[in-house]
């Protein structure tokens, strides 16, 4: 990680009240947040966990079909935003508090159904996205949805679309072999552009199996 975990919130907290004005007014966001809730398709009894996030986009997306949603995020100023949204939508069962992809705060003894997270992880080191894909394993969802800077081949160093200072992206090939190791199968894989994407991975059925090798 680039920046510390405070640093990062620091920074979304400082932007929380313009982000869904200018930070993510891409077409490639907005492609990322529509096929990220395309894929998750919750069903009625489905809690689904949201990390990183933000404003909420993802979340109060899915909260109508889902039974329950739990956003976390480390900005509470973005955890803000998205629970004054949620209030103006009067949208009861989009739950937001504090929490990282290494310990995303949720009751281990409560299932989660499915996780999304959409441009959130690429924060993290190659290792620590690791770490983070085997946390998420460890909650037992039946699908984990990531929408992401990602590289489907050689990155234009003169041309990156997200913030080296900041950002840490890794190649679709990496997040492939993570989500594998975790007990994941990829089942989709859309390519947004070279530098972005979404993957869906679904828990395979050895993977209580895996996990325990």
């Amino acid at each position: 990680m680039k920046k510390t975990i405070d640093e990062h919130a620091a920074r979304f907290d400082s932007i929380a009240g313009e982000y869904d004005d200018t930070q993510n007014d891409t077409d490639e966001y907005r492609a990322c947040v529509s096929l990220v809730v395309e894929h998750a398709d919750p069903g009625p009894e489905d809690v689904v966990l949201d990390i990183g996030c933000g404003t909420g986009a993802i979340g109060l997306s899915l909260a109508g079909s889902a039974k329950r949603v739990l956003g976390r995020d480390v900005s509470e100023g973005m955890m803000e935003q998205a629970r004054e949204k949620a209030a103006d939508a009067g949208i009861e069962n989009f739950e937001v508090e504090y929490g990282t992809f290494r310990d995303p705060n949720v009751d281990h003894d409560a299932p989660v159904d499915i996780v999304v997270s959409n441009f959130a992880m690429h924060h993290l080191s190659d290792e620590e996205k690791r770490e983070a894909i085997h946390a998420i394993a460890d909650l037992a969802p039946r699908r984990f949805v990531l929408g992401d800077v990602m590289f489907f081949g050689d990155p234009d160093p003169e041309n990156p679309l997200y913030s080296p200072e900041v950002d840490d992206p890794a190649t679709v090939g990496m997040l492939a072999d993570a989500f594998t190791d975790a007990g994941f199968t990829l089942t989709a894989v859309e390519m947004v552009h070279e530098q972005f994407g979404v993957l869906v991975a679904e828990r395979s059925p050895n993977s209580e199996r895996v996990a325990e090798e």
